[in-house]
């Protein structure tokens, strides 16, 4: 299956030669016919998989038309996404299959001056990406309407009841026009996400790719059984013999990655934290720096590694085992992605091992146990 075949059109096409994507991945194989032709969409996609353009290239297909390209500015589209990060890299998604197009598109989140955001606004948008915090507070300032809206795509919706916006969401929702497209994805369909759906969805198509469990199958898994009290030790043994390697560390707290943190950079090893403490500023900063890969350990929260979606990741290592088991494999899907091969490594203290068994029963694999060299 190409691109051409799914009947995309020749100016995202353009985009997407230039840029030397070669074939669409599964999601976009399915959801890309069902939203071209407008219908609803209920989408069960993990980060990583290719969500972004399989709502992103049917939106702009569908706004890149004579007859609304002489209406006036207005938001035809909106994107609402759980975090910063996210909403940052959905915008640089647009900014590729858009790019031989007039449409126009805008970013807003909260945590910075809201000033340029609203001059890019006023300036007149197609398609909006937001968070919902930062959203409704530019709407209750009159910034932004929405009875414009054609397409509404809620991006992550698990994480968005996991971060506690389903009250932004139900604020947000009467605001809409009724006949309108709406694109729902999540990564996971627990009863809470199943009725936002079925409240909020008109007749859709189900689209699901990689169920949970078959995404580890092509990363190497080890477990580390180790002492609370020796974990440091054995990440700061471990980055020792994987000098040169880019490695996501997963901290189940904002305050552990920091500690976390401060103690490799007493070994002189360089690293950056993030997690919802830091400013925007200085989150994005550090991101740039590990992609680009000036900086090759970063120490994450699960909300905050969100905005990391980098094709080489070559090491993840969970320092606290996730309390929730489709949480570690998200985490682990964070590498071996593309094609590359990847390595995921646990650190299981006793208390933590009841996880371990509940990770093991999601995925069907039991995990490879490695002796702890401290």
């Amino acid at each position: 299956m190409t691109f051409k075949e799914l009947n995309i059109s020749e100016p995202i096409l353009k985009a997407l030669i230039n840029k030397q994507y070669q074939s669409p991945t599964p999601i976009q194989v399915q959801a890309i016919p069902v939203a071209i032709k407008g219908q609803d969409l209920l989408g069960i996609a993990q980060t990583g998989t290719g969500k972004t353009a399989a709502f992103a290239i049917p939106i702009i297909q569908q706004l890149d038309r004579p007859h609304l390209k002489k209406q006036k500015r207005q938001i035809q589209a909106l994107i609402l996404t759980p975090t910063r990060e996210l909403a940052i890299q959905i915008d640089d998604c647009f900014r590729e299959y858009a790019q031989y197009t007039d449409l126009r598109h805008t970013v807003i989140f909260g945590g910075v001056n809201q000033n340029p955001q609203v001059q890019k606004l006023k300036a007149g948008t197609d398609i909006l990406i937001a968070t919902p915090g930062r959203l409704l507070d530019l709407i209750q300032q009159k910034h932004i309407r929405l009875e414009h809206i054609r397409h509404f795509v809620l991006d992550e919706a698990d994480r968005m009841l996991d971060m506690g916006f389903i009250h932004d969401i139900k604020r947000l929702l009467p605001l809409l026009p009724k006949n309108k497209q709406t694109l729902f994805f999540s990564a996971t369909m627990p009863k809470s996400i199943e009725t936002l759906s079925k409240s909020i969805l008109n007749k859709p198509v189900k689209v699901e790719v990689a169920p949970v469990s078959s995404v580890v199958d092509t990363i190497r898994q080890r477990l580390y059984y180790v002492e609370k009290e020796n974990k440091n030790k054995l990440l700061i043994h471990i980055l020792g013999k994987e000098k040169g390697k880019a490695v996501l560390v997963f901290s189940r707290t904002k305050h552990g990655a920091d500690k976390i943190a401060k103690v490799l950079k007493k070994q002189g090893i360089g690293c950056e934290a993030i997690h919802g403490n830091k400013s925007q500023n200085a989150r994005q900063q550090a991101l740039n720096n590990f992609k680009t890969g000036k900086t090759q350990i970063i120490i994450a929260t699960d909300i905050a590694a969100r905005g990391i979606d980098i094709a080489n990741l070559e090491m993840v290592i969970n320092y606290d085992v996730p309390e929730v088991p489709e949480t570690y494999v998200h985490r682990i899907g964070r590498t071996g992605r593309a094609g590359n091969s990847g390595t995921a490594l646990t650190f299981c203290t006793q208390d933590e091992n009841i996880r371990i068994r509940n990770i093991q029963k999601l995925t069907g694999k039991q995990l490879k146990t490695i002796p702890a060299q401290l």
